[in-house]
């Protein structure tokens, strides 16, 4: 049974006491989640703690769909949709598309709902496959460091590999909002010194993997895309900048030579 939506009022006063800016919305949904008021109350302290809403309900909003969040993984970002939207006119049905540095896989799931393509995912921390597993074929996700944790009947037969690798500077972590440095994982947020170390990995790796022709989509900072760009051409991509300034989202495309075949 629903909680009544007359409690809404009191969880909305909290929240922004709490200092949520969008109140009024997150209360629909805690309210919506909750089966009791008790469980309500539960839901709110956890939200007022600081927890990620995401993490809170169980799921996030992404491209449609509702992508499960556990307790400290990730949660998927609203500007990572624009790395689905520039993926899209690379893949067609059955294209085989590795999601690297997956998180709870919503990339890979969003590419799976909107064109028919073969996911296959893989991350370092434990956790985030757990969740992944639970958006995507449990099969096809898994545990390890990038390239390494993929099976190697893979290599050289990828059509496409999407990559939202951590690019935050490790300087930086401390400026960022608590609801993520406190509550998602360190080993998704920080890229190192400038924010590429990751970044460097994913791209030097993936000629390697992928079909001639094939292509990867890396997610970056404005700032950082310069040099995002420079290490795609170093390793023999013809790569381009793609800016969405409507979500803030920055994707560097490369494809490397060869027929695509598609």
């Amino acid at each position: 049974m629903a909680v009544d939506v007359s409690l809404s009022p009191g969880v909305v006063a909290r929240l922004r006491a709490a200092g949520c800016v969008f109140a009024e919305e997150e209360a629909a949904l805690l309210v919506e989640a909750a089966a009791t008021p008790e469980a309500l109350g539960a839901l709110v302290e956890r939200r007022v703690a600081g927890l990620p809403l995401e993490q809170v309900l169980g799921w996030a909003e992404f491209r449609g769909l509702r992508i499960a969040v556990d307790p400290g993984v990730f949660v998927p970002r609203l500007r990572t949709g624009f790395l689905v939207e520039r993926a899209l006119p690379l893949v067609r049905a059955g294209a085989v598309v590795v999601d690297l540095c997956c998180g709870t896989g919503a990339v890979g799931a969003a590419l799976a709902a909107a064109a028919g393509v073969e996911p296959y995912a893989a991350d370092v921390d434990p956790a985030a496959v757990r969740c992944a597993r639970r958006n995507l074929d449990p099969a096809r996700v898994f545990e390890g460091d990038l390239y390494a944790a993929l099976p190697a009947s893979l290599r050289g037969r990828v059509d496409v590999v999407v990559a939202n690798a951590p690019y935050v500077p490790t300087a930086a972590i401390a400026t960022m909002p608590p609801e993520a440095r406190d509550h998602e994982p360190l080993v998704a947020l920080d890229g190192g010194r400038d924010g590429l170390d990751v970044q460097r990995r994913v791209i030097d790796g993936a000629p390697a993997w992928l079909a001639p022709g094939g292509a990867l989509l890396v997610e970056t900072g404005e700032r950082q895309a310069p040099h995002t760009l420079a290490a795609f051409e170093r390793v023999g991509f013809t790569a381009a900048v793609a800016r969405s300034a409507e979500v803030d989202g920055t994707v560097v495309v490369g494809v490397l030579p060869g027929a695509t075949g598609r």
